[in-house]
């Protein structure tokens, strides 16, 4: 029996199994994208990388969406090449975008470009942009978002910057294993997501979350960033 989470800071849905998780969270996405498209003609995504969300991406890529109408960028990258297999833009790539045929997707880095002119160009390419329609977020077991880590040196600077994306030096914090130099949103870019998505598997993450909400402190669990905003509440999907 899947558990019951009840806390009225988010909206909590549990799955039975993996294949009805991903199945409900990408409905839900296209759902989205295709309310902004009917609405103002075009829909902005924003994603994260790694291995829970890639099949929820394949997933996407074959609902009935007018890709031509999205742009697909991401909450955060590791500064690598877009090239890169470790990198987010590659996961994006090779899950969604071989399959979404006509969707216009803005990598974080830019090859040849130095950080601070990476972060420079997706701050001004958001604010030239439409809103997002959402934003598909994970959570590490250490309580981080996108690339908000714990004990990082410019975590403070993240969550206050004015800014949609900000640079975090993560050296030191486990999570971001052999990649700590991070392009992220910030909680300013979260606030202006339409709708935030947290995509959750297993115990230990749904264990993650409950400490995360009993401590409200959002330094140690920067997960409460994206729930400690005004607007639609993050809507939680989780599965074992």
């Amino acid at each position: 029996m899947s558990p019951v989470f009840q806390d009225d800071r988010i909206d909590f849905v549990s799955h039975g199994d993996a294949d009805g998780w991903i199945e409900a969270v990408a409905t839900e996405m296209a759902q989205t994208i295709n309310r902004d498209i009917n609405e103002v003609g075009r829909a902005r995504i924003l994603l994260s990388g790694g291995t829970t969300p890639a099949p929820v991406y394949q997933a996407l890529a074959e609902m009935e969406v007018h890709w031509d109408r999205v742009e697909v960028s991401l909450a955060d990258e590791r500064w690598l090449s877009p090239q890169d297999r470790d990198s987010n833009a590659w996961l994006v790539r090779e899950h969604l975008l071989k399959r979404a045929e006509g969707a216009h997707f803005d990598p974080l880095v830019r090859i040849g470009k130095p950080l601070p002119e990476c972060v420079y160009t997706a701050n001004l390419q958001a604010q030239h942009s439409q809103p997002p329609s959402l934003v598909a977020l994970g959570m590490g077991n250490d309580g981080h978002t996108a690339s908000l880590f714990p004990g990082s040196k410019d975590l403070a600077r993240a969550l206050e910057s004015p800014l949609p994306y900000a640079a975090l030096d993560a050296t030191g914090c486990p999570g971001a294993n052999q990649w700590p130099l991070r392009i992220t949103l910030t909680p300013h870019g979260l606030r202006q997501c339409r709708q935030r998505l947290l995509l959750l598997r297993g115990k230990q993450k749904l264990q993650v979350l409950r400490q995360a909400l009993d401590s409200n402190n959002a330094q140690q669990y920067p997960i409460l960033n994206a729930i400690h905003l005004e607007g639609a509440r993050l809507r939680v999907h989780w599965a074992d």
